[in-house]
């Protein structure tokens, strides 16, 4: 009984120690909760009136700008796939691992070829295990990101689909991220970034009674478009790293107040069993203690006869 007690003290110990491991990574991932959340809420309006404003130098001229211009029959596509660097975040990387590989089995229903870069050290380990080709990796930012790392990442992407798809270039552009709904909810979401599609950015101004006038560009509607896209291509992969970010923090801390409860859980079953044990080893030293009691007793009635 002394060994099966000592053996339940020690897990008890152990889990212990988990347990503030576990508690203090919760606290740690709630408070970068709050950091992330303020920057993707502080990268959006930039966001969103360049998307307006690339939109309407696509709409308000008459030139086909290769990056806004569908082609006639895409070929290959690059997927952009951001994970995590780092794991204990439950189901985060592997959600947006799916989400890729069901893009990348649409678009190859499509007959399109698909050209893989990944951000994060998970989704780099899953490729490497499964030896798929990789066109390019980026790790060690994932959980702050800065817009210096959206423009290292974005540069070999437009040199991509700014090549011919006969000299290693792509039609199409895609990214794969973790959007952040709300502390409980992350959604792995994927959306096309280029060709650009016109269609939204005409919502919106429609929505706000706004009307995309034609405009007079100079140098020329193609130089302007130049030097809008890349910046446009930046600012999206910016907020969807922010956005990755802020999914990561909330799932690594529903993963810890998880496994922080379930320790909770733990020890108190251990410790139940360590009082079982406990107890039962004191109801055998007391009848062992009765037990040698009587049998005096009975040596001293023996002698006294």
């Amino acid at each position: 009984m002394g060994a099966q007690l000592r053996v339940y003290k020690r897990r008890i110990q152990a889990v212990t120690a988990t347990k503030k491991i576990t508690k203090a990574m919760e606290m740690i991932a709630a408070s970068r909760i709050v950091k992330a959340q303020r920057k993707v809420a502080a990268s959006m309006p930039y966001a969103t009136e360049l998307t307006r404003a690339v939109t309407a130098v696509a709409t308000g001229s008459n030139t086909n700008h290769p990056l806004t211009t569908e082609a006639e029959a895409p070929a290959r596509a690059a997927v952009l796939l951001l994970t995590s660097d780092r794991g204990l975040a439950g189901g985060y990387s592997s959600n947006a691992i799916k989400a890729a590989e069901r893009l990348r089995e649409r678009l190859a229903a499509e007959g399109k070829e698909v050209d893989t870069y990944i951000v994060g050290r998970k989704g780099v380990a899953y490729y490497g295990f499964r030896e798929r080709k990789v066109s390019e990796s980026w790790t060690g930012f994932t959980d702050s990101p800065e817009y210096s790392d959206a423009k290292k990442i974005a540069e070999p992407l437009i040199e991509a689909i700014q090549k011919d798809t006969a000299e290693g270039g792509v039609d199409e552009l895609h990214i794969v991220f973790t959007e952040f709904v709300s502390m409980m909810t992350q959604n792995a979401v994927d959306g096309r970034m280029l060709p650009l599609s016109l269609d939204q950015g005409e919502e919106e101004s429609t929505e706000k009674g706004e009307i995309l006038p034609l405009f007079d560009f100079e140098p020329s509607a193609e130089d302007v478009l130049d030097a809008l896209l890349p910046r446009y291509v930046e600012s999206r992969i910016y907020n969807a790293l922010l956005q990755a970010a802020a999914s990561e923090h909330a799932a690594r801390r529903r993963a810890m107040k998880s496994a922080t409860d379930n320790a909770g859980d733990l020890i108190k079953s251990l410790s139940r069993l360590a009082n079982a044990a406990r107890q039962a080893e004191i109801t055998q030293e007391i009848s062992e203690i009765v037990g040698g009691a009587g049998a005096l007793a009975d040596a001293s009635a023996g002698s006294d006869k």
